[in-house]
């Protein structure tokens, strides 16, 4: 089964300000190196020694950040394992590492560099790895697109309510499938569906942009 999802909407449930963020969340994503521990359990179970060889990291701080998030219950142990003479603990997410756009605007501005780019790497990593593997163009019905445009702010905000929209329904999609799955025995397909909705900073939508707006000022004039 998948990890169980939760939302960060407003609730007095323990953890929560009264704005709805999940502190215990917000601290887990403090460090760079538990954003990605958590975005691998969040896709499947593994175990310190398996999380330390795929992320290249050493085992002690690895072990260390695995700590932190069980500590912090983001993450639970699924069962352990005897490997050479010692036992290899099993871990899977309990809480999806993201936030929705109202938490994401408390979050220090210091922790919100390193979530990005920890995610962005993740995603990448991840792209770069089933291309190399020959799995990214496996099969013909697969998605990839770049949609650059200019939006005003009532644009900005109904796209971010279709990605959430989305999300949600892409996360019913995975939570209907396990079952089927579970009831049929068959193997499932590993799939990743990646959003990304931000500003751009003097790409072709930007650089439309200042175009536009020399226009409508050369109109004025």
């Amino acid at each position: 089964m998948p990890p169980k999802t939760t939302t960060t909407k407003r609730s007095k449930a323990k953890g929560k300000t009264q704005t709805g963020v999940d502190q215990r969340l917000v601290k887990a994503l403090a460090h760079p190196l538990r954003v990605e521990i958590l975005t691998i359990l969040n896709e499947r179970m593994a175990s310190p020694n398996e999380l330390s060889k795929e992320l290249d990291e050493g085992l002690s701080q690895v072990s260390y950040h695995v700590k932190v998030l069980k500590d912090y219950e983001c993450i639970e142990l699924v069962k352990t394992e005897p490997r050479r003479g010692a036992v290899e603990h099993y871990y899977r997410a309990t809480a999806r590492s993201f936030l929705d756009d109202s938490d994401w605007a408390t979050l220090p501005a210091s922790v919100k560099p390193g979530v990005s780019a920890s995610s962005i790497r993740m995603l990448m990593g991840n792209a770069v790895e089933a291309l190399q593997g020959g799995t990214f163009d496996a099969r013909d019905d697969r998605h990839i697109s770049w949609t650059p445009g200019i939006v005003d702010q009532q644009g900005w905000d109904e796209t971010v309510d279709l990605l959430a929209q989305t999300l949600d329904r892409v996360i019913s999609i995975q939570g209907e499938s396990a079952g089927r799955i579970s009831k049929s025995g068959e193997e499932g397909i590993p799939a990743t569906v990646a959003i990304m909705h931000y500003e751009e900073g003097g790409g072709i939508s930007s650089k439309a942009a200042k175009r536009s707006k020399k226009a409508r000022a050369a109109k004025k004039s």
